[in-house]
């Protein structure tokens, strides 16, 4: 059961509870890398690294011949200076597609990406110590990555899609059951969505006490572990208002008080079941687009570059460290911007 904690610090102690499980089943000096890299990386980056560097000793353990003589666990250090190039190579192939557990795992272009990436520190870590001679992920370039378009609502399908959550006419019978108790939840969590660009994480992880009315200001835990506050605008507001009002009449569960959105169960809301949330409403608005709760981020991020046109603004708002990661995923933008200033500056007055 969830303690009435910081729900980050929470996560944080279920990750780290995962990943004790995960090194039992790894080779002993796994455990100095993550100790290594405990300092710069959350709990949840760290959780992903340990899934990967499973799989790929996984893969390593059925089809190298020097990983078959032992189990996983008992694998020493010098084991890595055994594998090479065409092994990874091999293995990115081989995680396109594979079977675990009687389920089908795939991994596009920019999942192998991060399997690789992976690698390339695990391997940098224990090569920069000089633990070991060579570094055959440093040889294996990185998968070639085809930047996808954006995909975010338009303006009017963002008002289509409040305007369904709140009359909620193209609901099946059996989510219209259930939706007279959820609207004004529904309302104040796709408008602060939509209004911010928060992260899915970012707003389940809300507390009431993280809001400000009087500055309109929301404090919260961004990716990596640092808070900052987020402004937004009076639709949010008014919408956060309603729903704090509905929700003095609910009765959280033990462990449960401060948070923000409730469940039926009145619990905190899950990331999945916002997920499922926003599927719900946006397949009654458009079967075109795939929306999910990152999609609306994307959609008030394109909001706010079109009307400011400030790249180094909508970067600190999404809370993007890097502002090459916003340029990145808004390059279509700046390109339709630079192809309308060539016709911005004129050098001789029309006859």
């Amino acid at each position: 059961m969830e303690s009435n904690k910081n729900y980050h610090d929470e996560q944080n102690k279920v990750n780290t509870l995962r990943m004790r499980e995960v090194l039992d089943t790894l080779p002993l000096f796994c455990k100095q890398f993550f100790r290594g890299i405990q300092e710069y990386t959350s709990s949840r980056t760290r959780l992903a690294y340990a899934y990967d560097i499973r799989v790929f000793f996984e893969y390593m353990h059925q089809n190298n011949s020097h990983c078959k003589c032992m189990e996983i666990a008992e694998f020493p250090l010098s084991m890595l200076d055994l594998i090479k190039r065409d092994d990874i190579e091999e293995y990115l192939d081989y995680v396109t597609l594979y079977q675990k557990d009687g389920k089908e795992i795939t991994n596009d272009e920019r999942g192998k990406s991060r399997k690789l990436a992976t690698l390339k520190s695990f391997y940098n870590y224990f090569f920069r110590s000089e633990s070991i001679q060579t570094n055959p992920a440093a040889l294996v370039p990185m998968p070639k990555r085809h930047d996808k378009e954006i995909v975010h609502l338009d303006v009017d399908e963002v008002a289509i899609l409040l305007d369904q959550v709140e009359d909620g006419t193209k609901l099946t019978k059996n989510q219209l059951r259930y939706h007279a108790k959820t609207k004004v939840r529904d309302i104040a969590l796709l408008t602060l969505l939509l209004g911010t660009g928060l992260r899915v994480s970012e707003c389940v992880g809300l507390d009431v006490g993280d809001i400000d009315f009087k500055n309109n200001g929301i404090r919260i835990r961004r990716k990596g572990g640092y808070e900052a506050i987020v402004y937004f605008g009076d639709e949010v507001s008014d919408a956060l208002h309603d729903y704090l009002e509905k929700r003095l009449s609910m009765i959280p569960l033990s462990g449960h008080e401060g948070a923000l959105f409730l469940s039926m169960q009145n619990r905190r809301l899950s990331v999945r079941a916002v997920e499922n949330l926003v599927k719900k409403y946006a397949q009654t608005v458009t079967t075109l687009k795939k929306i999910t709760p990152h999609k609306l981020r994307s959609t008030y991020g394109t909001s706010l570059y079109r009307e400011t046109g400030d790249i180094y603004l909508v970067a600190d708002v999404l809370g993007h460290k890097d502002v090459n990661t916003t340029r990145k995923h808004y390059a279509a933008l700046e390109d339709e911007r630079r192809r309308k200033a060539a016709n911005v500056v004129k050098l001789r007055e029309n006859q």
